[in-house]
């Protein structure tokens, strides 16, 4: 969910009404001794592939996520690699596991990955199976790449933890940013109660409650499909602003749901713009909402790198989407970390990350060095039209210093 960032975001929250989401400074080592600690060592181990295992929801509720993930991963290894599939002169070798959105599934998956000598591990769309991940990347110390989760507790878990999509805290700064004052507001977050929902939960009350509004939630299980209840809690809590954290395939349910309940009608309601295929869901109530965005196609300006994962993704028979971005960017911190750092050496290639500014697809991002938290801009958008011609509309870009999460201290 992306993400990292400095405190002085909250000075642009002056706006924490109502939120509702969906849901590199180089510090590099040295240069040009990817792969080889000595160079006496042989030219196998100079040369010798680097395993990368990408561990995300091939299937399962978030799918559709997962795969535009892998996507958006694969445009990013032929960009930052020049075609050649190689980084540091060692070709990179893909290994592809789903773990279904199953925490204990991707945990085993992982630890097969490892127990064959790999390095890098990447992917992850689901929160829940982040924060399973994290740990075990730590305990055999081995460079994991989150990718869509976002959680705020994946920032700073450990430093073998890197994120390459954005943290929930930078959908609710984005918020903050397009709305008013929450001084004795009441905020209704509506969420799954997921590890996903929770952190969103607990992001509002730290933005928006310290800015004096009271905020409560409407958590639903995750395999709900009748959502109907839930709007009603919403409309009979009568908040002054709802925010919609969702992710998955049951979000056209909630938003029929929440239309045919009122909810849209009798207040203001801001939520994270999901994927094109989410776009005709909200039908004519998508001009009742306020969209903040972590990405969709042309949000980055048409930048050099959005234009070449745009035509990457595209040329392979994909569609670029939501979270494309999290798996091309992800891509280039790998070949990055390989070429910067060593390619069996991870404290090198974590080194190597840390301070890192980039070019994304997004536009400028960086990894903060002291908690791997991801800066990156965030946008405000519209939707414009409705059912099958509704289209994303860009209102502003916010750089990636005025949605800066809080700083956090790095565990182990």
């Amino acid at each position: 969910m992306p993400s990292n960032q400095t405190d002085a975001r909250t000075k642009s929250a002056v706006a924490l009404a109502a939120i509702a989401t969906i849901t590199l400074l180089a510090g590099c080592a040295a240069a040009g001794t990817a792969g080889s600690s000595s160079a006496g060592s042989a030219g196998s181990s100079a040369s010798a592939p680097v395993k990368v295992g990408l561990v995300y929801s091939r299937s399962g509720l978030l799918a559709a996520y997962g795969a535009q993930y892998e996507q958006g991963f694969k445009a990013g290894l032929d960009y930052a690699t020049h075609g050649t599939g190689k980084a540091g002169g060692h070709t990179i070798e893909l290994t592809e596991q789903d773990d279904a959105g199953d925490p204990a599934k991707a945990v085993a998956d992982a630890k097969g990955l490892i127990g064959k000598g790999y390095k890098i591990l990447a992917g992850t769309t689901d929160s829940g199976v982040a924060l399973q991940m994290a740990p075990l990347a730590a305990q055999n110390q081995v460079l994991y790449i989150d990718g869509a989760a976002a959680s705020d507790g994946i920032t700073g878990i450990n430093k073998y933890t890197f994120r390459s999509g954005r943290q929930s805290y930078q959908d609710i700064l984005t918020a903050a940013a397009m709305l008013g004052d929450a001084k004795g507001k009441k905020v209704t977050v509506v969420a799954q109660d997921t590890a996903f929902g929770q952190a969103n939960v607990a992001a509002v009350k730290a933005v928006l409650g310290a800015k004096g509004a009271s905020v409560g939630s409407v958590l639903a299980p995750p395999s709900a499909t009748d959502l109907t209840p839930f709007a009603q809690q919403v409309k009979s809590a009568k908040p002054s602003l709802v925010f919609v954290a969702w992710a998955g395939a049951t979000a056209p349910a909630l938003w029929t749901a929440m239309n045919q309940q009122g909810v849209l009608d009798s207040t203001k309601v801001v939520t994270g713009m999901a994927g094109t295929a989410s776009y005709p869901v909200f039908g004519a109530g998508g001009s009742k909402l306020s969209f903040l965005a972590h990405y969709f196609p042309g949000a980055g300006g048409g930048n050099p790198v959005e234009t070449a994962m745009i035509k990457g993704i595209t040329k392979a028979g994909g569609t670029p989407d939501l979270f494309s971005p999290d798996g091309f960017t992800a891509a280039q911190m790998i070949v990055h970390a390989i070429e910067s750092g060593s390619a069996t050496d991870t404290s090198a290639m974590v080194k190597s990350l840390e301070g890192w500014s980039f070019n994304g697809v997004k536009g400028a991002e960086q990894v903060r060095a002291q908690d791997h938290a991801l800066l990156q801009p965030m946008f405000e958008a519209q939707l414009t039209g409705s059912g099958a011609t509704a289209r994303p509309k860009l209102l502003k870009s916010l750089p990636m210093s005025a949605v800066a999460p809080p700083l956090k201290k790095m565990a182990g």
